[in-house]
């Protein structure tokens, strides 16, 4: 008995394999194809991310940070002057040639705005590989390394002590 029962154990059931017809496969390469080519690099600074993509073949032409235009998202003219730098610096005209769309995530608008500047920089050196020395030499391709230090046990931030009293 106990040998008819591991043999029943042993036995797997077989599946059937799916098979995928032929159509279907043209129209899964026909989506890949058809997805709109474009040139990714993310930018970081403290604890903000940012994704940026240009497109650089679209008939679209526009900034969106968020979905948004990037003069909503950054409407103080302090933080789309750092944004801008890199495009400036290259004198492209980027912004009428190709679509530029970044995600941005974490940190503050400040921080953000800087973890975009070096996206930005990042893309422009992949594009025109050329721009890499314009954009070293002025530090837009230097990421920030300062973060935020972690606060210590006994200590009410990183490194400011309880106050002292001698009685």
């Amino acid at each position: 008995m106990k040998s008819n029962l591991k043999k029943k154990t042993k036995e797997k059931k077989k599946e059937p394999k799916k098979v995928i017809s032929s159509k279907k496969r043209k129209q899964k390469k026909e989506e890949e194809v058809s997805k709109p080519t474009y040139i990714r690099a993310v930018g970081r600074r403290k604890t903000a991310v940012a994704e940026v993509r240009l497109f650089p073949e679209t008939k679209e032409k526009g900034f969106l940070v968020n979905k948004r235009e990037v003069n909503t998202y950054f409407p103080e003219f302090e933080l789309q002057k750092i944004i801008f730098a890199p495009l400036k610096k290259t004198s492209l005209n980027l912004l009428k040639k190709a679509k530029i769309e970044v995600l941005v995530k974490g940190g503050g608008k400040r921080a953000q705005a800087e973890a975009l500047m070096l996206g930005l920089s990042r893309v422009l050196v992949k594009l025109y590989p050329e721009t890499r020395k314009m954009l070293k030499s002025e530090g837009y391709l230097t990421r920030d390394p300062r973060m935020k230090e972690r606060k210590k046990f006994g200590l009410k931030k990183a490194r400011r002590a309880p106050q002292w009293s001698k009685r």
